[in-house]
């Protein structure tokens, strides 16, 4: 999906902000970063002032954004380590790159002087990737001495955190106890998630010419239009074309879209140059003329039509008589916002988890070592591998953590009737597991209890959820199915029919392939070439991911990496697939609660 801009601004409560200043500074110093001290720091917290207008901030590598007025309230009563005054706090944020074990440190906040209740100014600006695990780690230390190392300063307490635990709460607002000093209460931090704007607007105009120079021998002028955005360093590059309109000197264009960034860059003042063509079979197409505008006077078009001359130099240099080679009018002119992934979490859409898992015989005997069920003391099965991988990372974004988790192609006890969706926890009426835990526990307790045997369905599960999600349609649900399965569907025609039924709902399918089975049926399900159809009727979305797991299986046995490889890869469409739904049924975000 790319990634998305999110801040984690540490902020808060009683005291009034200070001047902020490096572990380093003398109190009451001004900013800077003495020896050994990273320069990250500065580079990666961004400075505001509540009350303050927001403004623009430019850092190296990023877009220009827009900072909101949200604030985080970090440590509240924190541990007292001074003896004739309060503590000096300082948070420091670790990050754990995906698949290690090792933290990195990302940046500090300033320090704020003799407060147990510290508010904090500077905030943390983070890329954020749903597919990932972005785990981090908030130290809370006492600055009492000039050091650079931070481990000289007294240890506070500290907190651990996923990044998608935040934007998944409530309001993206979580509150995490701070822990590390045995016997001792350390007091919470609380943390606030929200996305940078960086010029989301996508622009939908139209435009006509009139009187446009005739080019061609035979006939009129087949016109059309080549928008430039100008760069920093005087170039220009295209970003638009029109259609084009045979045979006229007065056409009328098709309305088009175009977002923002790409017309100017978010900059609105910034020029964007105009160029008219006749267009050519041969590919040598005629220059009629040239006009220049910017964002800011297009957009005035929302309330008056604009008229631009359009002007052909050569001809302006040879003939003293030359007023122009026609005009262009914009017609109309609209903006609207294109909502993120972000924006609907933030609005309150919930993502609900299911697990599917394949009991069928050709898994082998859960007993035997060579089966793909089997568990040893030392490691998990690769069933048990991809439910952790994407499990552990959707549920972020479940409030009540609940997960209904189901089986096929197994015999029950105590008749040997032969189920393709049996609840994994044995309760019908409420087939969901409390966490991913519980879904491994429930699932490894069905190994015990059934008999593997088949064929390989994945109609019945998938129409299982398809009737859930299709019960709340408004945006507030969000359904994702994780199947996993080791060999060649048996009812593919059926399973075709569900998926494309399923394509109208708010639901996606994640298929992992586990085994040295070839899925070639798979790729057909996946619908990234060929759009899905079932009897003349074509998926509405794309909704179906579709990996097998030997792809993603690290060689030195690096479980952790093998995981984190396999849920960047598998759930990396997920956002998109969740617009797409928005989009196609105009949902916009719910406006999040300001309390």
């Amino acid at each position: 999906m790319g990634s998305l801009s999110c801040s984690i601004i540490v902020s808060a409560g009683d005291a009034a902000p200070r001047s902020p200043r490096c572990p380093t500074e003398p109190r009451g110093g001004s900013q800077h970063i003495g020896p050994g001290c990273r320069s990250g720091f500065l580079a990666w917290c961004c400075p505001t002032v509540r009350g303050e207008s927001p403004g623009t901030h430019h850092r190296a590598g990023w877009v220009a954004h827009r900072v909101a007025d949200a604030w985080i309230y970090p440590p509240r009563n924190l541990l007292d380590m001074d003896t004739f005054s309060k503590s000096d706090p300082v948070v420091v944020l670790f990050v754990q790159g995906s698949g290690s074990s090792e933290w990195k440190e990302f940046g500090r906040t300033e320090v704020i002087d003799n407060t147990l209740n510290p508010d904090f100014v500077r905030k943390f600006v983070l890329d954020y990737y749903f597919e990932e695990k972005q785990n981090l780690r908030f130290d809370v230390y006492n600055v009492d001495s000039k050091s650079c190392s931070i481990l000289k300063q007294d240890f506070l307490g500290q907190a651990f955190v996923a990044l998608g635990e935040v934007i998944g709460s409530q309001r993206g607002r979580l509150e995490r106890p701070l822990t590390g000093v045995p016997g001792k209460r350390c007091g919470t931090i609380l943390l606030l998630a929200e996305e940078l704007s960086n010029c989301r607007d996508i622009v939908t105009m139209q435009l006509c010419a009139n009187k446009l120079d005739k080019k061609d021998f035979f006939g009129k002028s087949d016109p059309f239009l080549v928008f430039y955005r100008s760069n920093e360093d005087g170039t220009f590059t295209i970003c638009h074309k029109t259609e084009v309109v045979k045979n006229t000197l007065n056409p009328v264009w098709q309305p088009f879209t175009i977002p923002v960034r790409a017309l100017c860059n978010g900059d609105y003042d910034r020029t964007v140059k105009i160029d008219v063509y006749d267009w050519d079979r041969d590919g040598s197409h005629d220059f009629i003329g040239e006009f220049a505008t910017s964002y800011r006077e297009l957009s005035r078009a929302q309330s008056q039509f604009t008229v631009y001359e359009v002007l052909n130099p050569r001809k302006k240099c040879k003939k003293k008589k030359y007023v122009n080679s026609g005009t262009v009018t914009l017609l109309s002119f609209s903006v609207e916002s294109e909502f993120t992934f972000v924006d609907y979490i933030r609005g309150g859409t919930q993502l609900n988890f299911t697990v599917a898992i394949d009991f069928t015989a050709s898994n082998g005997m859960p007993s035997q070592p060579t089966s793909l069920h089997y568990a040893s003391p030392y490691q998990l099965s690769a069933y048990a591998l991809a439910l952790k991988a994407v499990g552990e990372i959707i549920q972020d974004y479940d409030s009540d953590k609940l997960f209904p988790a189901y089986g096929f192609g197994a015999k029950l006890p105590p008749d040997g009737k032969i189920s393709h969706q049996f609840p994994l926890n044995n309760n019908v009426d409420n087939p969901s597991c409390a966490g991913i835990e519980g879904v491994l526990e429930s699932y490894l307790q069905s190994l015990r209890t059934v008999q593997l045997y088949g064929p390989t369905n994945f109609a019945p599960v998938i129409n299982q959820v398809a009737g859930t999600a299709a019960q709340v349609t408004d945006g507030s649900q969000y359904h994702v199915l994780l199947i996993i399965t080791d060999g060649v569907i048996s009812d593919m025609l059926q399973t075709k029919e569900a998926i494309v039924t399923a394509s109208a709902l708010p639901m996606s399918i994640i298929i992992v392939g586990v085994g040295p089975a070839e899925f070639e049926a798979m790729e057909e399900l996946d619908g990234d070439e060929v759009r899905l159809s079932s009897r003349g009727r074509y998926a509405e979305r794309d909704i179906v991911q579709f990996v097998p797991f030997r792809d993603y299986v690290d060689d030195s046995g690096n479980q952790v990496l093998s995981m984190a490889r396999l849920a960047k890869d598998v759930l990396a469409e997920i956002p998109e697939q969740l617009l797409s739904y928005m989009k196609t049924r105009d949902i916009k975000p719910r406006q999040a609660d300001p309390q």
